[in-house]
């Protein structure tokens, strides 16, 4: 490898997927990709391996996408130049498409008749049909009911639109010239990666780009094992749980990290098979971004300069058995998989701190509260489908800096939606969108503040739904003596007698008048709350975000005569207040009260135990033990649990002979 052609390759490349991507952040319609920037560009070598990924606009989620599935679907020898294939199918792909609301394209990009490369762009699309609009329903139990689901099809040939494939999509979505509008600028993303990549080969020979390809991609491997090999060797294991739409219904995450070298083994056995609701997505057979995203952010965090492509994927191996909920199998759901993949992405960075020394980050507010709705236009009439607002929240303290307020690394890529526009393009009038006092989590490095909503319906009746908020119940853990963080909320008419507590949302039909506040969580806090600077507190007081009284109780705080900080007092009770060494990780009351009945060891057996019988008897049996022995109390144990399962069984055979029902696990 040359160094200097590989930088040169590299910055070339760089440079041509992030004009694709500015092109169709420009030119898109919906609100959610041309503002929240829900959509992403890149190129893929002919085996569909990403060799270049931009940084600069769009997500980066699916950075190193595996495209091999999708492409051997499709037969590399069947494309043509001028081909463009379309598809949304998560099961087809193989994983390639995790939502049936992620559209994706491909266009072959052929040199002299030889196929040397195949462009890559998904959009988020706002509306694909189904039974609500914007097409997400966490409740949705299968596929089917997020809208159409269609194979990979060639929707361009010799450059020209295939009219019944294109039509497919448009006339099964509520807004279809937005949609339309949406395709069209993919569709010029994947044409100018062509044009510019056919350029550079007319410059440097195809033999050179093709090489170049390769060298960036064994380049941001190197860099990546780098990283890796400076962790230390060891295994390190964390647990956590995908709050279900039912109160009480949980599906685990088990995660387990083993370290050797300079390679990285992410195993998620144990986790609790795929649930009928929209928790679940499809992760194929081959490391997949989307699971190991934590990783790739450590990485790029450690070495800046690194390649962003493939390559920072190959030393990392993922364990993610078919028919749990992170690598699900049809007819799963999964329109609102992006809360559990919050929790796989917290729980890699437990894992993280145990093996790095000093720690990296405490739990992000584990929740991303996407708010879609549907009403009569303002000024035409028409009613419309979009994306109001994506609402997050503080992410956890850092090792080094305190989180980021109203902002969560797994998220970070994803931007608000001006309330300006909000209040010009929906019925919806902004009362209030702020940050909320007293919500960062204490620590030596404080968690970031929440963020909180208030929208009030000025027109007739709305309907909306909001996807992927969780942290209702169990709250995002802090790290190294640093606190847990805040639970969210949901609150329709706040302070009117018809007031109500609404949890998570799942379809909700907004009256004229009525007043919508969401209030998101909040990340954990890292280190000791007693070690944190005065300054620093000093600093949080002048903001307005941290009040007196709170600095009081969680920092130990004493202030002189004059109101401000009293240093030598506050050391005296500091020293007072200051415990015995805390426990690595502070989950709050409601975890460690389920923990207490349910070790991690316990539920990953229950897990691997339901995942071995009939796909049709899993979710049954799963939530049968469950509730029964979390309604006994006592601790889990092997004998237990097996009692448990084998009662369950008796029972569910029972209902079978006598032909009875199962219990309802719709509502999860």
């Amino acid at each position: 490898m040359d160094p200097i052609r590989t930088a040169m390759m590299n910055n070339r490349f760089t440079a041509i997927v992030e004009e694709a991507s500015a092109t169709l952040y420009r030119t898109a319609f919906t609100t959610y990709v041309k503002l929240a920037q829900d959509f992403q560009c890149a190129l893929a070598t002919p085996e569909g391996e990403l060799f270049s990924h931009p940084e600069q606009s769009g997500v980066n989620i699916f950075m190193g996408l595996p495209l091999h599935s999708t492409l051997d679907f499709i037969g590399r020898e069947t494309m043509q130049p001028g081909d463009v294939y379309i598809t949304n199918d998560p099961f087809t792909t193989n994983g390639m498409v995790t939502h049936l609301m992620d559209v994706t394209m491909l266009r072959p990009v052929f040199h002299e008749g030889k196929l040397i490369a195949v462009g890559w762009t998904f959009i988020h699309a706002s509306d694909i049909g189904g039974g609500v609009p914007g097409s997400i329903s966490p409740s949705f139990t299968e596929v089917f009911q997020e809208g159409v689901r269609v194979r990979p099809m060639r929707l361009c040939r010799n450059d020209e639109i295939v009219p019944e494939v294109r039509d497919i999509f448009l006339y099964n979505s509520r807004i279809p010239d937005d949609m339309w509008g949406d395709f069209k600028a993919m569709l010029s993303a994947l044409k100018g990666m062509e044009r510019r990549l056919v350029e550079l080969c007319k410059r440097y020979g195809a033999e050179q780009v093709s090489s170049g390809m390769r060298d960036v991609l064994d380049f941001a491997e190197a860099k990546a094992r780098t990283v890796i090999a400076a962790i230390p060797d060891g295994t390190y294991s964390f647990s956590d749980y995908v709050e279900l739409l039912k109160p009480g219904h949980y599906a685990h995450i088990m995660t387990t990290l083993r370290i050797e070298g300079d390679g990285i083994e992410v195993d998620f056995t144990g986790s609790d098979p795929q649930v009928p609701a929209a928790y679940n997505y499809t992760t194929g057979d081959r490391t997949h971004p989307y699971l190991v995203q934590a990783l790739l952010n450590f990485i790029l965090t450690q070495q800046p300069d690194t390649p962003r492509n493939g390559g920072l994927l190959r030393p990392i191996k993922t364990i993610a058995p078919r028919g749990t909920i992170v690598n699900a199998e049809l007819p799963a759901a999964g329109g609102a998989r992006v809360a559990s993949s919050a929790r796989v992405f917290d729980s890699i960075m437990a894992c993280l701190n145990q093996a790095v020394p000093g720690g990296v980050l405490a739990s992000g507010p584990g929740q991303i509260g996407i708010m879609a709705l549907s009403a009569p236009h303002p000024r035409t009439g028409k009613t419309t489908v979009g994306v109001v607002n994506p609402l997050i929240g503080g992410s956890g303290g850092r090792a080094t800096c305190d989180g980021v307020n109203a902002v969560d690394p797994r998220f970070g890529q994803v931007k608000s939606v001006p309330t300006e526009l909000i209040e010009a393009d929906t019925v919806l009038r902004v009362r209030r969108f702020a940050l909320v006092p007293d919500s960062q989590s204490p620590g030596e490095r404080q968690g970031g503040a929440a963020l909180m909503i208030e929208l009030e319906n000025t027109g007739f009746e709305a309907l909306t739904t909001v996807r992927g908020m969780n942290r209702f119940h169990f709250r995002p853990w802090g790290f190294k003596g640093g606190a847990h963080g805040r639970l969210g909320q949901a609150i329709l008419n706040p302070g009117r007698a018809d007031e109500r507590n609404l949890g998570k949302i799942d379809v909700l039909k907004l009256a004229a008048g009525d007043v919508l506040r969401i209030t998101t969580s909040a990340g954990g806090g890292f280190g000791d709350p007693l070690d944190r600077a005065l300054d620093a507190i000093a600093r949080d007081l002048r903001s307005g975000l941290v009040t007196a009284a709170h600095a009081e109780r969680v920092y130990g705080l004493v202030f002189g005569a004059d109101g401000t900080i009293d240093a030598d007092a506050t050391a005296a009770r500091r020293a007072v207040l200051r415990k015995a060494a805390p426990e690595l990780f502070d989950y709050g009351p409601e975890k460690e009260a389920y923990n207490r009945i349910w070790p991690a060891q316990m539920r990953s057996s229950l897990a691997i135990k339901v995942l071995a019988q009939k796909p049709a008897l899993r979710q049954n049996l799963l939530v049968l033990v469950e509730q029964a022995l979390t309604r006994r109390g006592a601790t889990v144990d092997e004998t237990s649990l097996d009692a448990a399962l084998a009662e369950a069984l008796d029972e569910l055979s029972g209902r079978a002979r006598r032909r009875e029902p199962a219990p309802r696990m719709a509502a999860q």
